[in-house]
């Protein structure tokens, strides 16, 4: 997986309709010659990486460190491909807000226009929404998802570009996925993450880690086990949820000893799988009580039940941490910066093969488009700086 930080501020304007406009103009035009030159696949494959689809931001005029980069480029792209779909092979569902609710519907729709053999476009659905299951509630980051994006080409190739918020510190994070990448839907499942880091503040529950099976496999067993029996664990954790500092013990009933959850450097109320303190919540013990009556086989079928959001994968997570040993994860997915290393490696090196590789391919798309010298100079331009 490629992990990347960049600085993506919150955008509160809108973009405007001129710089819109042309975004659509040239979009169209680029997307045109890719598909021509690289096939429809490779096109959907390449929006999945994060260096490639911030530098097309950068070919089509936007601002390259902006989290408007995102919401305006999909949009852009979805409206210059709009009525060529069929002829580039390319579509483009979902968008920000309300509109990414859409994005099964659209997914269906185009199904159903394409005449796609059976199942296929259930199965793209299927990816769309653990996508943003995955990011909402199994990368619980601190970053709320409002943004949705499915790209998809008609032989199956998919891409998803997701972007969350987190208001408090005024940055955003982008999540990208492409099919060609992924092995299983989640475990790292990421094909990139852009992002600014969370900082020591916060602490991550990333429940994608390869390293954690045992604690998944646990949930499961969990839930297998029957309603009363989850909820006997819930209400160990419930009971102890308001123990002080940086340790929490709690009881094993079935062993008699005490298993402890250590977190040195940070406070204890920081720890997200204890946010809301355990206190009774009737919605997680319905939750739970669904959970024990469909019993998933597996931690995807888990995550894939309807209801199932970031308080249910936490709760669990906590029984399987605590009370039986098995240790989630809290390392923030998002690693290093391909936006500020230095060529001396100094904080860390830049990617420059990657970097180099997509401004040549962008430099050949552009010096195929139809528009005059000066302006393909300005184009390649931008890129240069931003590399």
């Amino acid at each position: 997986m490629k992990r990347g930080i960049a600085t993506f501020t919150l955008d509160y304007g809108k973009c405007p309709p001129w710089l819109f406009e042309r975004m659509v103009k040239l979009g169209r035009e680029v997307t045109r010659i890719i598909v021509e030159d690289f096939g429809s696949d490779e096109f959907i494959a390449r929006l999945g990486d994060p260096v490639w689809f911030q530098s097309l931001g950068t070919v089509l005029a936007f601002d390259w460190n902006a989290s408007g980069l995102t919401t305006i480029l999909t949009a852009a792209l979805k409206e210059s491909i709009r009525g060529h779909e069929r002829d580039l092979g390319v579509f483009i569902c979902g968008g920000k807000g309300k509109t990414s609710r859409k994005t099964p519907d659209e997914i269906m729709r185009w199904g159903e226009w394409l005449s796609l053999p059976e199942g296929q476009a259930s199965n793209l659905v299927h990816n769309s929404k653990m996508s943003a299951k995955v990011d909402s509630a199994l990368v619980q980051d601190g970053f709320d998802i409002y943004h949705h994006a499915f790209m998809f080409s008609r032989r199956g190739a998919w891409t998803v570009v997701q972007q969350g918020m987190n208001t408090q510190k005024g940055r955003a994070r982008r999540y990208h996925w492409s099919s060609q990448k992924i092995t299983d839907l989640i475990v790292e499942p990421h094909s990139g993450i852009s992002s600014q880091p969370t900082g020591e503040a916060h602490v991550t529950l990333n429940m994608t880690d390869k390293n954690i099976d045992k604690n998944r496999a646990l949930a499961v067993e969990l839930i297998d086990a029957g309603f009363p029996a989850v909820m006997k664990e819930i209400e160990i954790l419930r009971r102890h949820s308001s123990a002080l500092g940086k340790m929490l013990a709690v009881k094993n009933e079935r062993q008699q000893e005490l298993v402890f959850l250590d977190l040195p450097g940070r406070e204890f109320r920081t720890h997200p799988v204890v946010k809301e303190d355990f206190a009774k919540s009737r919605y997680l013990d319905k939750v739970l009580g669904a959970l024990t009556e469909i019993k998933p086989k597996s931690y995807k079928d888990l995550v894939a039940v309807r209801g199932v959001g970031p308080k249910t994968v936490r709760a669990l997570a906590l029984v399987g941490e605590v009370i039986y040993g098995a240790p989630a994860s809290y390392e923030d997915p998002a690693r290093y910066s391909f936006a500020h290393g230095g060529k001396d490696a100094t904080p860390y090196p830049v990617d420059r093969r990657t970097y180099d590789k997509t401004i040549e391919t962008f430099k050949h798309v552009v010096g195929r488009t139809k528009l005059d010298l000066s302006e393909k100079k300005k184009i390649v331009a931008r890129l240069e700086q931003a590399r």
